[in-house]
């Protein structure tokens, strides 16, 4: 997983995302439930690119993903970006490793 640390690094990502869809995780590092979801995460084997935002730490790049995609805000979000969009997301005890495997073999 790749941490996206600006606003600049996010939105480039969204700009290639025409090109290459890309998983976006959004945790906090305080929430048994982000615990949870980063380890269903890890345990996912999948060629799309992964991303992470700590949301104490980018408070201002979490509120740009939740203003350039218009996706409300939630901790943990797991979310599948292509052609500069949103197509999929999962939140909380949702995010499981099949139910993804699930999401990028239907969605991407």
């Amino acid at each position: 997983m790749n941490r996206i640390r600006s606003i600049e690094a996010w939105r480039a990502l969204l700009d290639k995302s025409d090109e290459q869809p890309f998983l976006l995780f959004k945790l906090s590092m305080t929430s048994f439930a982000s615990i949870a979801a980063k380890k269903e995460i890890q345990k996912l084997q999948t060629e799309l690119p992964i991303y992470v935002v700590i949301v104490q730490i980018s408070k201002k790049v979490s509120n740009a993903i939740e203003s350039d995609l218009g996706v409300k805000h939630e901790t943990p979000q797991l979310l599948i970006l292509k052609d500069k969009r949103g197509i999929w997301q999962a939140t909380h005890y949702q995010i499981k490793e099949s139910i993804v495997k699930d999401a990028i073999v239907t969605y991407v």
